[in-house]
């Protein structure tokens, strides 16, 4: 289905970003799901999120198996680090148009996978761009980026206002993008 620009990304990454550091506030560790409203990005179906306090673990495996973090494909434990790993996962799949791993049929052979592979961003993206995406993958969960604060300081976002007020009037995405999000 072809890929998005860097552009675009960066207003789905500030979104999704937004969204997910409020919910971790609150306490809620989630698998990432979105729809599209007005031509801005929405969390919604919250039915595998639960709360985890700060610091708490979580052991359940749940989600799309191409999403799901290393810790999690394991068993866990794991806490919030696993939703940026799934948002990494997420602008891989939206900037190079397709999922860095095809899915496996069980947690093992995934986790296998995940293991090996090593997640290298074309060369023809933006060194900032690689470096969102290389600290968003990261497989260690204690060295991945992990938090809102540390998300908005990366040089890919230099100059976007996370603000959720800007962020919403901040045109939306073009009426291509809006079909693609709405039918994959």
């Amino acid at each position: 289905m072809g890929h998005f620009g860097e552009e675009e990304v960066r207003l789905i990454a500030a979104e999704l970003g937004s969204a997910l550091g409020f919910l971790h506030d609150l306490g809620i560790i989630l698998s990432l799901f979105f729809c599209l409203y007005s031509g801005h990005l929405r969390l919604s179906d919250f039915g595998l999120s639960r709360r985890l306090k700060r610091g708490g673990r979580a052991f359940t495996i749940c989600g799309t198996i191409q999403y799901m973090a290393p810790e999690i494909l394991s068993g866990g434990p794991y806490n919030h680090a696993a939703d940026w790993w799934s948002l990494g996962i997420m602008l891989f799949s939206l900037v190079t148009g397709k999922f860095p791993l095809m899915a496996e049929i069980d947690h093992c052979r995934m986790l296998a996978k995940v293991r090996d592979f090593s997640y290298v961003v074309p060369e023809t993206f933006s060194s900032a761009l690689i470096l969102l995406l290389t600290e968003l993958l990261c497989k260690n969960p204690m060295n991945r980026l992990r938090n809102l604060e540390c998300f908005k300081m990366q040089t890919f976002f230099r100059g976007t206002s996370f603000d959720p007020y800007i962020l919403q009037k901040t045109p939306p995405l073009s009426a291509r993008i809006a079909r693609r999000l709405k039918h994959p």
